[in-house]
């Protein structure tokens, strides 16, 4: 949910900028952490959708909340001006805030243990790199179109992958 300031904010925003913007939802989801998973994004751009899912046999929540982001930004073609809104603390300060201290302590958080997920931070830090990024956060579960429907795209992507077997 966003508050009153944040409605103001985006009602003010340059009309070309938000033309130009690519919005990215992304949502991840698995049944037993661990066990069997999927990731869903929506990429958005000049009123066209785009609408993507995969899923994992025996993976994390986490892991598939970062699959979500890395596949979204992987299927872009050039360096854009993003929004990336997510349902993941996890995914969102990670790469704002905590993924600084890791690369500066040799991936290793602040009590010396190394970062789980380390492979896939790093990707998705490569990734980030030469794109203009607001990330932002939205509550899971609350009514909100895109990220409901990121949701349920992670959720056809794990079951679409347990058909599969392996």
């Amino acid at each position: 949910m966003s508050s009153a300031g944040e409605n103001t904010v985006e009602a003010e925003e340059n009309t070309v900028e938000a033309e130009e913007r690519i919005e990215i939802y992304t949502d991840g989801s698995c049944k037993g952490n661990p066990g069997p998973g999927g990731w869903g994004a929506v990429l958005c751009w000049r009123g066209h959708e785009r609408q993507l899912k995969g899923g994992v046999a025996q993976t994390t929540n986490n892991q598939m909340e970062l699959m979500a982001v890395i596949e979204a930004l992987k299927a872009l073609k050039k360096p854009s001006q993003i929004r990336i809104t997510t349902d993941s603390q996890y995914v969102k300060n990670g790469i704002t805030q905590w993924i600084k201290g890791w690369k500066r302590n040799g991936w290793q958080t602040a009590a010396k243990k190394p970062v789980k997920n380390q492979h896939l931070w790093q990707q998705l830090d490569e990734l980030v790199t030469g794109h203009q990024i607001t990330w932002a956060w939205v509550k899971g579960h609350s009514g909100h179109p895109q990220n409901e429907l990121a949701d349920r795209l992670a959720n056809e992507g794990m079951q679409e992958r347990a058909g599969r077997g392996t």
